[in-house]
């Protein structure tokens, strides 16, 4: 048996297997104002290859697809159907250091959503920071001041 095997391998023409994209979650946000809206845009992007699930959430204007998809493909796709979409911009708020911020604090956005923006923090080295820091328990050097 062994040399049977080790003949049938050696015969048989494989092909490489392609690498299969990771599973992953891709959340966009499509102005949608009725159920045909709704609807074209569920179809037109459960069609593709790979996608495995598509919900549709009409009131935070939301489309989550989970599959063996790239998130720009979904997106040229749901941009065919003729709908304003972008890759979902937010992230919930207690994730974010200051969520209001003006870059960050959106008024359109879903309750409990901010934008997703670099958060910036002060300058140390700017005056009122270096008062502030100066007494703060933060500071190792503080205690030696007082």
């Amino acid at each position: 048996m062994g040399a049977l095997d080790f003949l049938s391998d050696f015969c048989t023409i494989s092909t490489p297997r392609k690498k299969r994209k990771p599973m992953q979650t891709v959340e966009i946000k499509v102005k949608m104002d009725c159920d045909g809206c709704e609807r074209r845009v569920k179809s037109v992007v459960s069609s593709m290859k790979g996608v495995k699930s598509v919900e549709v959430n009409r009131k935070q204007s939301r489309v989550t697809v989970r599959g063996h998809v790239e998130p720009n493909k979904v997106l040229q796709r749901v941009k065919s159907t003729g709908k304003k979409a972008e890759l979902w911009p937010y992230i919930p708020y207690n994730l974010v250091a200051y969520p209001y911020v003006a870059q960050a604090y959106d008024k359109k956005a879903p309750a409990g959503y901010v934008k997703n923006v670099a958060q910036a923090l002060p300058s140390p080295t700017t005056p009122g920071e270096r008062f502030v820091t100066l007494f703060s328990d933060e500071n190792p050097n503080a205690c030696s001041i007082m």
